[in-house]
């Protein structure tokens, strides 16, 4: 084994990881802000959506007009929290990225069901971009 690459692959991992976590940190950042263009600039052009509530928007221009209309006053009476939970590096520039959304009320207690996102990254010109993603509600058991 070649230790020179193998530590090499070790640290742009770690460089990966910590770009995908930058992101979802953004998410929340983005939405508890209600900052619909800093949400936008995470997503490739041509990336599809699918909202908790199963809405599928397809193309940066639909996601931006849903996002336009619906963030701008979501965040009135709460907050949202993500959390990483795994990445799956499906090849060194493709990811699928599982996380764990929650909202929270004024207070900072939880409030409705949370939310399991699945967002497939796309790493373009040394950025993780959004690419195919699903947000599900988790219902209770």
């Amino acid at each position: 084994m070649n230790t020179t690459t193998a530590t090499t692959d070790a640290l742009a991992r770690s460089a990966d990881l910590q770009a995908i976590e930058r992101v979802i940190a953004t998410i929340e950042h983005s939405q508890v802000n209600e900052l619909p263009d800093e949400f936008l600039s995470l997503f490739r052009s041509d990336a599809i959506w699918t909202t908790a509530h199963g809405k599928l928007l397809t193309g940066l221009e639909e996601i931006a007009a849903f996002t336009h209309k619906s963030l701008p006053g979501a965040m009135a009476n709460g907050s949202v929290r993500y959390e990483l939970v795994d990445v799956l590096f499906i090849r060194p520039d493709v990811a699928a990225v599982k996380a764990r959304g929650q909202y929270l009320t004024l207070d900072g207690e939880p409030t409705g069901n949370p939310t399991s996102p699945l967002y497939v990254m796309a790493k373009e010109d040394g950025r993780w971009l959004l690419t195919a993603n699903q947000n599900t509600e988790q219902l209770p058991e």
